[in-house]
């Protein structure tokens, strides 16, 4: 069971992490909503149907802004003690600042695993449904790409043709072993053309030497063949790129996929290794905003500790954005831009630590 004093603090700092997710939801909705109104403003729907979108996408953007939502709780959570000189009366239990940041910080792990093993995979399925609504409205759904088991598969519409393309795998900027059915308005096959090698690297595809069937009658082109499409490479790797709308399950899947089409998983990859490392991230910001305030003057005001917290946010989210793109462009080993910078600011918290159990 709990001590008195290990549940007052357990309580406080729930409290605040609750009050500061609910302050940046409402931010996060705000901000959303225009977008959603924009996109919508040529549309004939119901009034509130962006509203209803902003609320479907709204977790996962949350999700992603925790990391600092810790790091502002922690401050709100010692400033509050500070003011109410509770931390005098903790101290007098035979409780030492260490003991106290060790609550937090299991408290904070315990926090990223319910968000990361519940609150993630519904966050994560409410984003696949405002994503596929919005497609459904979108200009390019009639663009439409899947992995599957049999390689990729991509739809396009050209000149009242729908085209199904078919692929067995990725490499570089081709796609591999390449077969093209065109379709005219009423699903009737027209032409199929097949190819080992197709470059991709623009919208103008080339075919090499082309096998090209048309009404049952086929021939080999003995030379590249320019096939205009609404692809490239850049644009089908965007249309596998929105990871977040999957789960943890369906990423595993989608790994697996990926490298049986020879598709880079590096994205899903360092994605899964962000989730896996989630809990100890948060543990490890609480642990570095509770140094922070123990080394600064406790009659600073709400707004300087607030003020503190958001540019903390800004420095520690400009560094794990640039050893993820690190990691991503293949510039750095994937693990090693994942928890590169949990080592830089363990590091940090760890000095950071003696300190504090010198006051």
């Amino acid at each position: 069971m709990f001590k008195i004093y290990q549940r007052h603090i357990i309580k406080n700092f729930i409290n605040k992490f609750l009050v500061v997710s609910l302050i940046f939801l409402c931010l996060v909705i705000i901000l959303s909503i225009l977008e959603e109104i924009s996109f919508f403003k040529n549309l004939e729907v119901n009034f509130l149907f962006p509203y209803f979108l902003t609320l479907l996408s709204a977790p996962i953007t949350l999700f992603e802004i925790f990391p600092f939502i810790f790091l502002i709780s922690t401050q709100l959570f010692f400033y509050e003690l500070f003011r109410k000189d509770e931390l005098s009366l903790l101290k007098t239990s035979g409780l030492s600042n260490i003991k106290i940041i060790n609550i937090l910080f299991l408290s904070s792990l315990v926090i990223g695993l319910v968000t990361v093993l519940i609150y993630y995979n519904i966050a994560s399925k409410l984003k696949f449904y405002h994503t596929d609504i919005k497609n459904y409205f979108s200009n390019d759904n009639k663009y439409l790409a899947a992995v599957t088991d049999s390689g990729l598969w991509l739809k396009d519409e050209i000149d009242d043709n729908t085209v199904i393309v078919k692929a067995k795998f990725i490499e570089e900027n081709y796609l591999m072993n390449v077969i093209i059915n065109e379709f005219d308005q009423n699903f009737d096959l027209k032409k199929t053309y097949q190819s080992k090698k197709v470059n991709i690297r623009n919208k103008n595809w080339v075919l090499e030497n082309p096998q090209i069937t048309d009404q049952n009658i086929s021939s080999q082109m003995e030379k590249a063949l320019l096939y205009p499409t609404n692809f490239d490479k850049e644009k089908i790797s965007k249309l596998f790129s929105n990871i977040s709308t999957l789960n943890i399950f369906e990423l595993f899947n989608l790994k697996k996929d990926y490298e049986s089409l020879g598709y880079s998983s590096d994205e899903i990859v360092i994605h899964l290794l962000k989730l896996s490392s989630t809990p100890i991230f948060y543990g490890i910001l609480t642990i570095l905003s509770a140094i922070i305030m123990f080394n600064f003057k406790r009659n600073e005001s709400l707004f300087f500790h607030v003020i503190l917290g958001i540019l903390m946010s800004v420095v520690i989210y400009y560094v794990i954005f640039i050893f993820g793109s690190l990691g991503n462009n293949g510039k750095i080993p994937v693990i090693s831009s994942i928890f590169m910078p949990i080592l830089f600011i363990s590091i940090f918290a760890i000095i950071g630590l003696i300190r504090v159990n010198e006051k």
